[in-house]
């Protein structure tokens, strides 16, 4: 498709319109990864540290430059970033396609609910743990306390959004249900009534990690 003047000027307005919007938010998709504990750290890294590589969205979390192989009982998923800090209790995080290649009956959960779920084994060249806690992340949004505000959101540590409608292209996704995690928990009352959040692809030309966000209270 030839790029005419009219249409970088389409684009260039369309950019700047999104920059300028105030209910912009930025979401990030998160690849499978792992979590650890100090222990299992130790034990996979004995020569390593826990230290951040990049910095995540959520303040004070990051990616590590440490990485273990999944191994399940029908296959494996190499090269899997651990993040950190450390935390009680190690956990995976896979996507369901991957739960089903590897040989797992991975539950969707929200982070840190991993009663029930199943074990793999994690390995590196120094060592190996065995983990139970392989969870398929259920959909949510990481939000600041200030754009929950600026949103009108009344979240607790949880909210069920009745829709969240995302279009990518000509595309139309409706993900239900979508639940809304401030950072700093500091809302205490409950969702309590139906609400929907629009998150609307950016610019095509844009790296992929931008939507707009908007609160329909009256729909």
């Amino acid at each position: 498709m030839e790029l005419t003047e009219e249409k970088l000027r389409q684009v260039i307005k369309q950019v700047i319109a999104e920059e300028c919007d105030p209910n912009r938010v930025q979401v990030s998709v998160s690849n499978h990864h792992i979590h650890l504990t100090e222990a299992d750290f130790k034990t996979l890294f004995p020569n390593g540290k826990m230290e951040a590589f990049k910095p995540l969205k959520q303040p004070g979390e990051y990616a590590t430059a440490n990485v273990a192989t999944i191994v399940g009982p029908a296959g494996k998923i190499e090269h899997v970033r651990v993040l950190g800090p450390c935390r009680s209790h190690s956990q995976v995080e896979i996507a369901r396609s991957e739960a089903i290649a590897i040989g797992v009956d991975a539950p969707i959960r929200l982070s840190g609910h991993l009663d029930g779920t199943p074990s793999v084994k994690l390995v590196t060249p120094d060592g190996q743990v065995d983990v139970q806690g392989v969870i398929v992340a259920k959909r949510h949004i990481h939000m600041s306390d200030d754009d929950a505000k600026r949103l009108a959101l009344s979240l607790a540590i949880r909210s069920v959004l009745r829709s969240c409608q995302t279009i990518v292209g000509q595309r139309l996704t409706t993900l239900l249900p979508v639940l809304v995690r401030t950072l700093f928990l500091k809302c205490t009352s409950i969702l309590t009534r139906p609400m929907r959040l629009t998150l609307v692809w950016g610019a095509q030309h844009m790296a992929g990690s931008s939507f707009r966000i908007r609160n329909n209270l009256n729909s």
